[in-house]
């Protein structure tokens, strides 16, 4: 378990409601603290720090790119470049020491320069393409996260930017939901990456997959968030070292199962719970918990609150 002993007082959880659920959060204050928390990019074991940073921007990736790299541009990522497919988006941020590289996760929101529906049923489209298709290495992968990831790798030339556009630059993979599945993929594609860090990621490859992956990997699952559950295990399964964030906000490392299934039949119980109280302040406030769990600026606070 990692405890948090911090000067720096803890942030407040965000207030979540239908309303606010899905990003982008114009409103946030993305990267907020980072004068204190510089990023470490020569970190080679587990890093929190490295951790917000990476939640930060897995975070940011929901949002236009104008209001992305101006974000990334505050935090000192100078450089900014997009790589736009049907249903996938990436962003390479870098600066003369390291570089991001975060996938868009699932959108649930319409574009304000796209005013219909095709980004988010392109997005619901790769979801639920579950069938497993070789990976191109050892193991099978799901057939949608595979195909996303084609339509920037190659074709819109992301693999030559990473290869040859940032050269001597630490490599950081990372993405919330979706966007976690794809830099999971991406990562052991280049096979070079310095670190991979993943948020409510779902499962990605089957048994062979994740047993021939060696990428450092981290993968934070908040308390019953919903997604890190599917697809299902029988055919699945997950990789890269958890880092479990119990009902308390607390980060564990590698907790047991009977540790997270404890936990999440409190949080339950706790939700059944504060019920009635939520139905007064109206529907706005009536979410599942499993759901709730799965807001990425809730892993970034949460995951702040557990700097050292």
């Amino acid at each position: 378990m990692t405890t948090p002993q911090r000067r720096d007082p803890a942030k407040i959880l965000p207030e979540i409601t239908w309303d606010a659920i899905a990003p982008p959060y114009p409103d946030y204050l993305y990267f907020d603290g980072v004068e204190r928390y510089p990023f470490r990019h020569r970190a080679t074991t587990f890093d929190m720090v490295n951790a917000w940073w990476l939640i930060e921007a897995s975070t940011l990736a929901y949002a236009e790119e104008d209001f992305v790299r101006l974000r990334f541009q505050k935090a000192g990522l100078t450089e900014v470049k997009f790589f736009t497919g049907k249903s996938t988006q990436c962003f390479v941020a870098n600066n003369d020491d390291f570089a991001i590289i975060v996938f868009r996760g699932t959108e649930m929101r319409r574009h304000a320069v796209k005013p219909d529906f095709r980004n988010i049923i392109a997005d619901v489209k790769t979801d639920a393409d579950i069938m497993l298709t070789e990976s191109g290495q050892r193991g099978k992968v799901h057939r949608g996260f595979k195909d996303a990831l084609d339509e920037v790798w190659v074709k819109e030339g992301l693999l030559e930017y990473i290869s040859n556009g940032i050269p001597n630059r630490t490599l950081w993979f990372t993405g919330h939901s979706l966007g976690a599945a794809l830099a999971t993929l991406a990562a052991n594609r280049y096979g070079k990456a310095q670190g991979l860090y993943t948020f409510g990621s779902p499962r990605v490859g089957n048994v062979d997959f994740a047993d021939d992956f060696h990428i450092s990997a981290y993968r934070f699952v908040n308390n019953n968030d919903i997604v890190a559950r599917v697809p299902p295990p029988i055919l699945y399964k997950h990789v890269g070292d958890l880092r479990y964030i119990d009902s308390s906000g607390i980060v564990y490392d590698n907790s047991s199962c009977w540790e997270r299934t404890t936990d999440s039949i409190r949080s339950e119980v706790s939700y059944i719970a504060n019920s009635p109280g939520q139905k007064r302040h109206g529907f706005a406030h009536l979410i599942p918990d499993d759901i709730v769990d799965h807001v990425p600026t809730l892993y970034a606070t949460h995951i702040w609150n557990n700097i050292p």
